[in-house]
């Protein structure tokens, strides 16, 4: 059997949608980059105690073609083998030469690396760890002990392998937030830089992707500073975010901005029972420079919508690449 090329979007789609109540793996954290842009975290175990987590999980793997390659290579089956997830990138979203990592733990087979090279893998030792790398040395994955995995490309997987065993090098602000969303939701993600500087190079006047510079809306987005929020399952599925603006004037142009988005789309789609569920359990409000913004909503109808999302996003052709 040949090997399969590993890449970081192949490793990052193993995990993809299945975005983290157990607080983020402190050695975990210690591998992130100290200037990391975004976070994020999965809650396995607990995305698989409840009905929708356990249904996203499943499709994952049956869905996931380079899920299904990368297990075939190795093994390894995050459905299965893997209880804590966090992700973590440094890079603009659209950078020529994206950069991030994937870790993970839970419980790994340590004769992964020899199963992996009998099949074809190329493997290196750096500083006692063994990688396991696309054929091209563009992405990898090492396994730090029975317990603790890496993903990402080469140059962040031996970047973490030279952090392992320090304390977590991220800003102590950082570190609390993380703290805060991963004790309290299954599912989370952080921003720790604005919003414009996340857009891909060239995007217009700073703006989002896919936000026209000119709209009143791609205005406000480009005054904010930060974005946090996770999802909690269970019978109902509630999503909670938490978005910096400039200031208080910013905060509150964007809450009204999206009820009003809210509001336009219920009146657009009066017969979509998904979508007057949606809006009448979303909550936004502006608070200082903070918007909070809840969404709950049954699980079968989330799974709805999510489905709703799968065949949209078959659908739509693709260019380019």
């Amino acid at each position: 059997m040949n090997a399969r090329t590993f890449t970081t979007a192949t490793l990052l789609t193993a995990f993809a949608g299945v975005l983290p109540a157990f607080p983020a793996d402190s050695q975990l954290l210690s591998l992130v980059m100290p200037d990391a842009k975004v976070l994020a975290g999965v809650n396995v175990d607990s995305a698989k105690a409840s009905p929708f987590g356990m249904y996203v999980l499943t499709q994952i793997q049956s869905n996931s073609t380079a899920l299904q390659q990368l297990i075939a290579l190795t093994g390894f089956d995050p459905t299965r083998d893997v209880d804590q997830v966090l992700a973590a990138t440094d890079a603009t979203p659209g950078s020529t030469t994206p950069t991030g990592l994937l870790l993970a733990r839970g419980t790994f087979d340590p004769t992964i690396a020899t199963l992996a090279t009998a099949k074809g893998a190329v493997t290196e030792v750096y500083n006692g760890a063994t990688i396991i790398e696309d054929p091209q040395k563009l992405a990898g994955i090492a396994f730090l002990s029975s317990t603790l995995a890496v993903a990402g490309d080469i140059g962040s997987v031996k970047a973490a392998i030279d952090r392992s065993g320090s304390s977590p090098s991220l800003p102590s602000a950082v570190l609390a937030q993380v703290n805060q969303w991963s004790a309290s939701e299954d599912a989370w993600i952080i921003t720790t830089v604005p919003l414009a500087s996340l857009a891909p190079s060239g995007a217009a006047s700073g703006a989002p992707a896919g936000t026209a510079p000119s709209s009143p809306m791609a205005g406000v987005l480009q005054q904010v500073q930060q974005i946090a929020g996770g999802v909690k399952f269970g019978n109902s599925v509630v999503g909670t975010a938490v978005i910096k603006a400039d200031n208080a004037a910013d905060a509150t142009q964007l809450a009204n901005t999206m009820q009003f988005l809210v509001n336009l789309a219920q009146m657009q789609s009066q017969n979509n029972a998904q979508m007057t569920n949606l809006a009448q359990g979303f909550s936004v409000n502006a608070q200082g420079t903070a918007v909070n913004v809840t969404v709950t909503l049954p699980a079968a109808q989330f799974q709805q919508l999510f489905q709703m999302e799968k065949k949209a996003a078959v659908a739509t052709p693709h260019t380019g690449r």
